[in-house]
C-alpha cells in the first residue's frame, strides 16, 4: 500500500471518529415548539398599539411612524377626536392603522419615531399565514385589549413572557449616554402593566465608559473612514464616581475630538 493510499485509508476512518463521538457528548437540541429558548431582552417581534393606564389610546395619528418607515408597510390616518368621547388625551387620534407584515423588516424604526410610546414590539415572531390578508394587521388586532394584553390571532404561538418589557431598547435607563438620567424611567405608564421598570444601570464596570456620540467619531477614526485636523483616536474614560456623566468624560477629552471635533474639522474628507 503506498503512503498516498494509507493516508486516504486513515482519513476515511478519521471522518467515522468525528461523527460517532457526538453521541457521547450533551445534548443540545431543543424540543421546539413545546420547549423554546429565552429570547433576547431588545428582541424584535410582532408589534402592538399601546393603551395609556386609563385606557386611553396612546396613538394620537402623526404617522410619523409611517413616515419613518423603510419598507413603507404602515399605513395610518389621524382624525380629530370626539368631543363627548374622546379616543386620545391629544386633539387626534389614530383612526385607521394597518401594518404589512409581509414587508415589515422589524428594523423598529417605527418605535423610536412614535413621540407617545403608541407602537411597540413585543418579542412574538412565531406567526404564519395561510392568505395574504392576514397578513395586514388592523387597528383592531394591533391594539391591546382592555387588558393591556396584545390580542392573539388563531395563527399566532404566543409564549409567555413575548409580551414583556416591549421594545426594550427604547427603555435604556442612560439615553445618549447620560449616566445623570440611569435608572430614571423616561417613559409613560401602560394599562396593564404599569411604568415599565428600566433596564440594568450603565454605569456597571463591564459597561461602555464613553458617550455614544464619541464612541462614534472613534470607531470612524480607528478604520480611517474620518480624518481632519485635531481628530484622536484617544478613548476618554470616566472616572469612577465623577459626576455630570458627559462633562467628566469630556474633561479627558483631547481639544478638538468627538462628534463637535468632526464637524469643526470639515467632517469626512
Amino acid at each position: 500500500m503506498s503512503f498516498l493510499s494509507e493516508s486516504r485509508f486513515l482519513a476515511f476512518f478519521k471522518g467515522f471518529f468525528v461523527t460517532g463521538k457526538q453521541p457521547a457528548k450533551p445534548t443540545v437540541t431543543v424540543q421546539y415548539p413545546e420547549e423554546k429558548r429565552p429570547k433576547p431582552e431588545r428582541f424584535h417581534g410582532r408589534h402592538v398599539l399601546n393603551r395609556y393606564e386609563d385606557g386611553m389610546e396612546k396613538c394620537i395619528g402623526c404617522e410619523l411612524c409611517a413616515g419613518v418607515c423603510p419598507a413603507r408597510c404602515i399605513y395610518v390616518r389621524g382624525a380629530d377626536n370626539p368631543p363627548d368621547a374622546p379616543v386620545s388625551p391629544g386633539e387626534r387620534y389614530g383612526f385607521v392603522y394597518e401594518i404589512n407584515f409581509l414587508r415589515c423588516i422589524h428594523c423598529d424604526l417605527c418605535v423610536e419615531a412614535c413621540p407617545t410610546e403608541a407602537i411597540t414590539e413585543s418579542k412574538l415572531f412565531e406567526f404564519s399565514f395561510t392568505n395574504r390578508d392576514d397578513a395586514i394587521y388592523t387597528k383592531a388586532e394591533l391594539l391591546v385589549d382592555d387588558s393591556g394584553k396584545p390580542k392573539v390571532m388563531p395563527w399566532e404561538d404566543w409564549k409567555p413572557g413575548d409580551d414583556a418589557n416591549t421594545s426594550a431598547w427604547t427603555r435604556a435607563t442612560s439615553p445618549a449616554g447620560r449616566a445623570d438620567l440611569e435608572g430614571t424611567p423616561l417613559w409613560s405608564g401602560e394599562l396593564g402593566y404599569g411604568v415599565r421598570p428600566p433596564q440594568a444601570g450603565q454605569s456597571d464596570p463591564e459597561a461602555a465608559d464613553v458617550p455614544a456620540d464619541f464612541d462614534i467619531s472613534l470607531r470612524e477614526v480607528e478604520g480611517g473612514e474620518l480624518r481632519g485636523v485635531g481628530l484622536s483616536a484617544v478613548r476618554p474614560v470616566r472616572r469612577p464616581g465623577a459626576q455630570g456623566g458627559r462633562d467628566a468624560a469630556s474633561a479627558d477629552r483631547p481639544a478638538g475630538t468627538g462628534a463637535s471635533g468632526a464637524q469643526a474639522s470639515g467632517g469626512r474628507a
